[in-house]
């Protein structure tokens, strides 16, 4: 399978409806998923990202948005199904946590969220 390329969710209203569907929490974040609309079709893979203010001071913030999205550009193209939208919520441990850690625990969050994509003969 190629790796696609990630699209971005445009508005508060898909990060609402992603929130209301599956969710697995991990040490460093807390993956959301939700299927597509069935208006929608894109050729990209949905993903969106957000970090509290609980979580720090804007620097903070963004250092943590920054990991998230290099872990996402990393893992979901290759392992995440594309009929499914994505939402990384970071965590108050995302910049302590080992980054390869964080890479893993989103490999078994999908697996968890049964959200992997199937591989194909």
């Amino acid at each position: 399978m190629t790796a696609a390329r990630l699209g971005r969710l445009p508005n508060r209203r898909d990060f609402l409806r992603v929130q209301a569907g599956r969710r697995c929490a991990m040490p460093g974040f807390v993956l959301q998923v939700a299927p597509i609309p069935a208006d929608i079709a894109l050729p990209a893979i949905r993903v969106g990202f957000t970090v509290s203010r609980k979580v720090g001071n804007a620097v903070v913030r963004n250092r943590v948005r920054r990991r998230l999205r290099e872990i996402a550009r990393m893992v979901i193209p290759a392992e995440a199904r594309p009929d499914l939208d994505y939402v990384l919520v970071g965590r108050q441990g995302a910049l302590a946590r080992d980054f390869t850690a964080m890479r893993r625990e989103l490999q078994e969050a999908l697996k968890r969220l049964k959200a992997q994509a199937v591989a194909t003969p």
